[in-house]
């Protein structure tokens, strides 16, 4: 039984048995209780201090549902509901205010998945989503892997889960793609303490992968992006003292996304994302050769040129 103090404030009475009881009988939705009642607890529950109730229970029963239909006919008030839940202590760092951020940011990625199975959400809503998740992004400062005590916290990697999630949308075309690259570069580039402590650089390059495999923004501004990542780490290797976090972030995601697209990407199962992702992106041998350029200036001891191959 989780200990109550160690519960973040929700206002609600929890019962752990009844969520874990749910995922028993396979996330079948309870016919006992009202699903507005049972959302509001799971939404407040994204929060729990307890990795429990937040991760086991709260996210997976959510994510199961969304996937499922549960919320078909309730999308647009699940998305504008679950968005909120990114504002909450924004620009706090080591508080435990972070995990309700970054849960509600996976939950919100996957009421945009679904969207992308359904396309039944309108334009609007779906870009309003896009920007209250954008700003959380860029404005989040607690980047921690890990909450002691907590479990995870992984803001970034939900945050990777939104990217790919926006990145699959019919709603974004070639100008909202590139705000999710420019979105991408001013994360990564914003000065931070916090170093990737996990699968971060990989699951962002991921993100990044499934934006280039829309084939829809234009060559010259994904090599612009990509030399705009470089100018971070401009000069730091014949600098004194430590790597600054974020550059050593930068460094770790442009490595990531080199390989990727040098050696190509997968998702699941078979499903419209697997589709999605087979063959190349059409520009991949332009973009290997600008990673190619500016990697060589991520560390000291790369030779100046060399082709990788499969690039020419």
């Amino acid at each position: 039984m989780t200990d109550p103090d160690r519960r973040a404030p929700t206002g609600a009475a929890l019962d752990p048995g009844f969520w874990e009881d749910v995922l028993a009988r396979g996330a079948a939705v309870p016919a006992d209780r009202r699903l507005d009642d049972m959302t509001v607890e799971l939404v407040e529950m994204l929060g729990d201090l307890d990795p429990h109730l937040r991760d086991d229970l709260a996210l997976t029963v959510l994510l199961r549902w969304i996937a499922a239909g549960v919320y078909d006919d309730l999308l647009p008030a699940m998305g504008d509901g679950i968005s909120e839940g990114l504002r909450p202590g924004l620009g706090e760092d080591g508080t435990p205010s972070v995990l309700r951020r970054s849960f509600s940011a996976r939950v919100l990625a996957a009421v945009i998945d679904r969207d992308n199975v359904l396309h039944g959400m309108h334009r609007e809503a779906v870009l309003r989503w896009g920007d209250r998740g954008l700003s959380w992004l860029v404005a989040e400062r607690d980047l921690r892997g890990h909450v002691p005590g907590a479990g995870r916290a992984h803001a970034l990697a939900h945050a990777a889960d939104l990217l790919r999630a926006l990145a699959r949308s019919r709603h974004l075309q070639a100008e909202g793609l590139g705000v999710l690259l420019d979105t991408l570069a001013d994360r990564l580039l914003r000065p931070t303490t916090h170093s990737f402590s996990g699968l971060e650089a990989d699951q962002l390059g991921f993100a990044a992968m499934t934006l280039l495999h829309r084939d829809a923004v234009d060559t010259v501004t994904v090599q612009g992006w990509i030399h705009r990542l470089a100018a971070g780490w401009a000069g730091t290797w014949t600098q004194t003292g430590p790597v600054p976090a974020q550059v050593a972030n930068t460094v770790a995601f442009t490595r990531a996304l080199h390989l990727q697209l040098l050696l190509g990407v997968r998702r699941g199962r078979g499903g419209r994302e697997q589709a999605a992702l087979e063959g190349p992106p059409a520009a991949r041998v332009e973009v290997l050769a600008t990673l190619q350029a500016v990697l060589r200036t991520s560390g000291p001891h790369f030779e100046p040129s060399r082709p990788i191959p499969g690039t020419r």
